[in-house]
């Protein structure tokens, strides 16, 4: 999450030999109340990136960045087709992606979730960073796995050495930790202590 293009840079020479994959928090102050990466920024080559885009109407943003971006990952109560949005990304060779809020049943995946190749559980509100943690979302991911086996989840939102065994246990196959990494002293401890955490 940033608000400006020096916050941002001030963030990757900060991870530059912590993570290998970024994970982009794209918030348009519509659909969660807050502001992050709404600004024209600049990423460094040093990484790959996801974007999780917590905005309204998120196919415009995706057009205009299809091309270093490796993974969408809109919310899908943002989607008005799930259907169409799900043949577009097999058209652009993209992983089909959706991330899904607190309030949001497994059900109304139901129909999508065949095609579907990553979901990420929200465990917080979004919008902040350092959210009220809500290890209940955790149960879902065994619900989704019920019908498709096949999908991964990533699990978003207060990812700490106490929480990360949780996830895993619920059977999450990637983490993302914004604060825990990002406001830590020594990032590169902070990254150990995940990695510690998940053996």
């Amino acid at each position: 999450m940033a608000k400006n293009q020096q916050e941002l840079d001030g963030l990757l020479k900060k991870l530059k030999g912590v993570a290998k994959i970024l994970h982009l928090d794209i918030v348009d102050g519509k659909f969660a109340p807050n502001h992050s990466l709404d600004f024209a920024y600049h990423l460094s080559p040093n990484f790959r990136y996801q974007a999780h885009l917590m905005i309204k109407n998120p196919e415009l943003w995706i057009y205009k960045n299809r091309r270093h971006i490796d993974i969408f990952i809109p919310q899908f109560e943002a989607i008005e087709s799930p259907s169409t949005y799900i043949t577009w990304m097999k058209e652009l060779h993209k992983p089909v992606a959706f991330a899904i809020k607190p309030e949001t049943k497994v059900k109304i995946l139901q129909p999508y979730l065949s095609a579907i190749d990553t979901i990420l559980v929200l465990t917080v509100h979004p919008g902040f960073y350092g959210s009220k943690y809500l290890p209940a979302e955790l149960t879902k991911i065994s619900q989704i796995k019920k019908i498709n086996p096949h999908i991964k989840a990533i699990v978003d939102g207060g990812m700490n050495p106490k929480t990360i065994p949780q996830a895993t246990k619920a059977g999450a196959d990637f983490f993302v930790s914004g604060s825990y990494i990002t406001t830590s002293t020594h990032p590169q401890k902070a990254m150990k202590e995940l990695e510690q955490a998940l053996q």
